[in-house]
Order: structure tokens, then sequence, then C-alpha cells
């Protein structure tokens, strides 16, 4: 492992240069060409004087009963590697008792009515966890940007929300979704796919890019949920958790009269991993 692992808050306040602008790239590690995407999206907005630090924490706030946890891969040296060539400086990677020196925080940061809906309906308490080490996580590195995936559209946006309404010093930049060839979004989940089920996982992003070739919003539900109901017919099925079309801003269903920018979001499971992708749509009238 290279020296540029930090494990402590002071160690990594120690290596920061004076007037340097700095960008945080926050993960739970497992990293891939998503990861680095959104660290040369830091490199680009800090330029080759400012200091990128990767965040390297599986946060177990955000974990909810009976998820991976426990089984979600720790690849740190691999992440190393990979963080220092795409452009970062520092990997800060904290121990429980830096992030929560006390244990399990009592007071938290509360995701609010945006977080209780999609994932936050499926996965009761997940943002509240989100938003808490996101805001320690903030506080420790004391980053000018930071940068986060549009992939997870509704960690986003709440992500943007704390940090307006709680004034935190920061500017968020969206980093746009990586795929594969084939289309299927970039996660550290897919290692769990075996193949015939990475094979029905593919109907996530076919779904959303079926949608896409409408300009209604009726067109656009009912062509991804074709591809969704022909998916759950598969060996193995697809186990559609939600498809929703949403306002960009509040993440609300749009009507059927709907113009405009939207956004669409699918969840699903496959075997025992559970997916999620989106797609921004430019909904125009009748298709």
């Amino acid at each position: 492992m290279t020296n540029a692992v930090v494990r402590r808050a002071d160690d990594l306040h120690a290596r920061y240069r004076p007037g340097a602008a700095r960008a945080v790239v926050m993960t739970l590690g497992a990293l891939h060409e998503g990861h680095a995407a959104n660290i040369r999206a830091a490199r680009e907005r800090v330029g080759p004087d400012g200091q990128v630090v990767v965040t390297v924490y599986v946060n177990p706030l955000q974990f909810g009963a009976g998820e991976d946890f426990e089984r979600y891969p720790r690849t740190l040296d691999a992440d190393v590697d990979l963080a220092v060539a795409a452009g970062a400086d520092l990997v800060f990677a904290p121990t429980d008792d830096v992030v929560y020196p006390a244990g399990p925080p009592l007071v938290r940061v509360a995701a609010g009515p945006l977080g209780d809906r999609l994932e936050g309906a499926a996965r009761p308490g997940h943002f509240d966890g989100v938003l808490t080490v996101v805001a320690k996580l903030l506080h420790l590195t004391r980053p000018d940007y930071a940068t986060f995936g549009e992939k997870d559209a509704q960690q986003l946006a709440l992500i943007r929300r704390m940090v307006r309404d709680l004034d935190f010093p920061v500017t968020v930049v969206p980093v746009p979704t990586v795929r594969e060839a084939d289309g299927l979004a970039l996660s550290s989940r897919n290692r769990y796919l075996a193949p015939t089920e990475r094979d029905t996982a593919l109907a996530l992003s076919r779904a959303l890019f079926a949608a896409r070739d409408h300009r209604s919003a009726a067109g656009a539900r009912a062509a991804a949920r074709k591809v969704l109901d022909r998916a759950a017919e598969a060996d193995p099925p697809l186990a559609l958790d939600y498809l929703a079309l949403l306002d960009p801003v509040g993440l609300t269903e749009v009507s059927e009269e709907h113009t405009g920018e939207a956004i669409m979001a699918v969840a699903a499971r496959v075997g025992t991993t559970r997916l999620i992708d989106n797609l921004r749509l430019d909904l125009g009238g009748a298709a």
C-alpha cells in the first residue's frame, strides 16, 4: 500500500497544501471506472495544483437489517491503485472510531420527506445514514468541491438539498453515469451477479433506453414497462421494485402531460442483488 493512504483526520489535514483547492470523492470502496470518472471530474475542478481526496469507508449506518454490509467487498489495496491512477492525491480510509468516535451517533441528519420514497421506501433509514456520513466526511475532509455520481439520483438530490439547507461551504459536482459497453450501469454490486443474472440485469438499462425513444410520459412509461415485463419472465427473473418517471428537482411523479426534463428511475432485484439505474429524458409532447 502506498503512502497515499491516510487513516486519521489529523494526518489528513497535515498533508493539505495551504491555499490549494480541494475536492473529495466519497466511496464505499470496491472502486470501478465509475469512481474513476468521479476522481477525474474532481481533478478537473481543482486543477493540477489542487488536491483530490478519495474517501473509502463502508458506512454501517446506511445498511439495513439483512443487507450486504458484512459481505460488501473490501479491496483497499486495489482501490488505492485505481484512485491514484485516476488522479487522486490522497485516500482517506478512516476506521469506525475516526468517523464515529463515540460509537453509533445519537444525533443524525434526517433525510425528511424526500428520503422516504423510492429508495427510502425500500430501505427505511438508508438516507439518514447516507446524509449523516456525508456530513461527517465533509467536516473531516474540508473540501471546496464534492463529486457524486448521477446513477444515485435520489442520493444526489438529497445531498444537494442538505448542502443548501444546512449551509455547507462546498460545491456539489454531479458526474454522469458510467456504463459497460452493453449498457449496464457500473456498480460495485455488479460483481455479485452470476453470468445469467447479469444478462437479466441488462433489462434495467434497456428499459431506460427504450423510454428515451418516446416524447410523451405515457409512451416512455409503457416502453420501459414492456422491457421490464419481459425480464420478469426470464430465467432468472427480474423482480421489479419500482419504475418511476420523476420531476428532476422534487423527485415526484410527473403527469402524463409533462413536458421538458424528467428522470426515469428503476430499481429491481436479480437473484439476491438489488440494482438501481436512471436516465434523464426530454419529454416534448405526444410520441
